[in-house]
């Protein structure tokens, strides 16, 4: 559904603009309702759903046992920062401020469109990412037959 990488520039309340190519796909298949939370694997990036996507996520987290420490963490970093957002008038999504903060989002940032999700990072962490070469350990048996 989604894809590509648009940088992106957050306004001084915090607001980022759904780039224009996606904003009728989110009216139309997300309902105009998004969810922002952590990403739980990697430093400086946050999640954003579309909220069908995001209940599906959501419900299946909320099932793990509890009694494992890394579920909990998982239930936290997912589930307990979520925050549902819809765009303005303008196209814009607010971010939370508690949000941008831990993951270092300034006023520059890259919103990549990953299938079923938006990740959006941190300018410093997406170059980061990008400048870290893969690798033969990187990869196991699974990928072995993928066409790049």
């Amino acid at each position: 559904m989604f894809q590509g990488e648009t940088a992106i520039t957050i306004d001084d309340k915090g607001r980022l603009a759904i780039p224009t190519s996606y904003r009728d796909l989110v009216a139309s298949e997300c309902g105009n309702r998004l969810v922002i939370t952590y990403n739980p694997f990697e430093k400086g990036s946050l999640y954003i759903y579309p909220f069908a996507a995001w209940e599906k996520v959501r419900d299946g987290v909320n099932a793990l046992p509890r009694v494992k420490e890394a579920n909990r963490r998982l239930q936290l970093k997912l589930v307990g920062a979520a925050a549902i957002v819809e765009p303005d008038g303008n196209g814009r999504i607010a971010i939370p401020a508690s949000q941008r903060g831990a993951v270092g989002i300034e006023k520059k940032a890259v919103l990549l469109g990953m299938g079923d999700k938006f990740e959006l990072w941190s300018e410093q962490a997406h170059r980061a990412q990008i400048e870290t070469p893969l690798g033969d350990d990187d990869f196991g048996d699974d990928l072995v037959g993928l066409q790049l």
